[in-house]
C-alpha cells in the first residue's frame, strides 16, 4: 500500500485494520498510495481558520504560542488535526512577541529572572503543554538572560518537556544550543552558522537530547524567496548533510501561507537536499497520531525522480481516518485539494 516509495528507518510503515474489507483494499491501492500520517511541528492555530487542515493533509500539529485554554480546545476538538501545544510563548519583560498586535492576552508571559522562568514553565505544563516555547529574537527587544534561559530549560526538562526557541538575531542559536535547547522553531535565517557549530548541533544526540530544526523556509517571502531565504536555505542543508534532524513545519498563521500541506515548504527542503525518503521523514515526524493515515490519489512518482517531483506529490495528500476504511462501500478521493504551488 505505499507504492514506489520507501519508508525510510524510524517510520511506521501503514498497517491497515484486519477488518478493512477486502475491496476497499483493492481501491486504495488502485486510486493511490497510503502513507503514515504528516505533522505540521510549527503551526499558530489562533491565527488562521484550522478547520481545513485534515482535508489538506495535516494529521497534527504542534502550536508554538497561544493562550493555553484557547490551545486545550483545539487539542478536544476531533474534527481538528490532532493538537499538541506549547501554550504561552516565555519571554524577557518588553521582548517579543509581548508588543505585537497579534498576541492576545495570554499568548506571552514575561519572565525576569530563573525563579519567575520556573514558575511560568510549571504553569504552562499545567495548562497541558506538552512542550515550552522561549522567544530569543535579539533584534526585536531583551531576551532571557543566560540564566533564565538556564532555568527555563532546566524546569522543563525535569518536567518532561522539550524546550522551542525562536533564536533570531547574531548569536541567539549558539546561545540556544548551548542552553539545551531541543528544537529551534526557525532554520536559522540571521546569519551563517559555522559548519563546526552545525556539526556540533547534529551530533548532539549522543551525549545530549538530539536537536532538531523546524524548516519554515517559505516564511522568507512566500514563493519569492528573501535574502534570509537563501540563509535558512543553506544552513538547513548543511545541517541536513551533518546528519541533523529536520521536521516539517510551516509557521502557518505569519502570512500567507496554505492552511495544509505547504508544496512550498516541501520544495525547498528539496532544493535543501532532502531527497525522498528525507521528506517524509521530516513530514511523519516522531510520533505520528494513531487511528490516521495519509493518502495521496494517482499514481506516485518513480524512484528515480528527483525531490521536487516528490514533494509536489507529497504536498496532495489527504488525511483518512481508520475507522472509516472499514466500510465496504468507502471510497478513497479521486484528487485531493493539494499544496500550495
Amino acid at each position: 500500500m505505499t507504492g514506489p516509495l520507501v519508508v525510510p528507518p524510524g517510520v511506521a510503515p501503514v498497517a491497515l485494520p484486519a477488518d478493512v474489507p477486502p475491496e476497499v483494499r483493492r481501491r486504495l491501492g488502485e486510486c493511490g498510495t497510503l502513507l503514515p500520517p504528516f505533522t505540521d511541528a510549527h503551526v499558530h492555530l489562533g491565527l488562521v481558520d484550522p478547520a481545513p487542515l485534515r482535508a489538506h493533509g495535516v494529521a497534527a500539529v504542534h502550536d508554538l504560542g497561544w493562550v493555553s485554554g484557547a490551545a486545550a480546545a483545539w487539542a478536544d476538538d476531533p474534527a481538528l488535526p490532532r493538537v499538541l501545544y506549547a501554550g504561552a510563548f516565555l519571554t524577557a519583560p518588553g521582548g517579543y512577541p509581548s508588543d505585537r498586535a497579534w498576541a492576545p492576552a495570554g499568548a506571552v508571559e514575561e519572565v525576569a529572572d530563573p525563579d519567575a522562568a520556573a514558575a511560568a514553565v510549571d504553569r504552562q505544563v499545567a495548562a497541558g503543554a506538552s512542550f515550552v516555547k522561549v522567544a530569543l529574537h535579539g533584534t526585536a527587544g531583551p531576551v532571557p538572560d543566560d540564566a533564565t534561559l538556564a532555568a527555563v530549560v532546566g524546569r522543563a526538562h525535569a518536567r518532561g518537556c522539550d524546550v522551542v526557541a525562536h533564536a533570531e538575531g547574531p548569536g541567539q542559536v549558539a546561545r540556544a544550543f548551548e542552553a539545551g535547547v531541543d528544537r529551534l522553531a526557525h532554520a536559522p535565517f540571521s546569519e551563517r552558522l559555522p559548519d563546526e557549530l552545525l556539526a556540533a548541533m547534529a551530533a548532539r544526540g549522543a551525549t545530549r537530547r538530539p536537536m532538531t530544526w523546524l524548516s519554515t523556509l517559505d516564511i522568507h517571502g512566500w514563493g519569492t524567496p528573501t535574502p534570509e531565504h537563501a540563509v535558512a536555505l543553506d544552513n538547513l542543508g548543511r545541517f541536513a548533510v551533518a546528519g541533523g534532524r529536520v521536521r516539517y513545519g510551516t509557521d502557518l498563521g505569519n502570512g500567507p501561507l496554505p492552511v495544509g500541506l505547504n508544496a512550498r515548504e516541501l520544495a525547498a527542503l528539496a532544493a535543501a537536499g532532502l531527497g525522498r525518503r528525507s521528506l517524509l521523514t521530516a513530514l511523519v515526524g516522531d510520533d505520528p497520531p494513531a487511528g490516521l493515515v495519509s493518502f495521496v490519489p494517482g499514481p506516485a512518482p518513480a524512484r528515480a525522480d528527483d525531490g521536487a517531483v516528490h514533494a509536489a506529490w507529497l504536498a496532495r495528500a489527504t488525511v483518512l481516518d481508520l475507522a472509516d476504511l472499514r466500510d465496504p462501500a468507502f471510497v478513497p478521493p479521486a484528487a485531493a485539494p493539494g499544496g500550495a504551488a
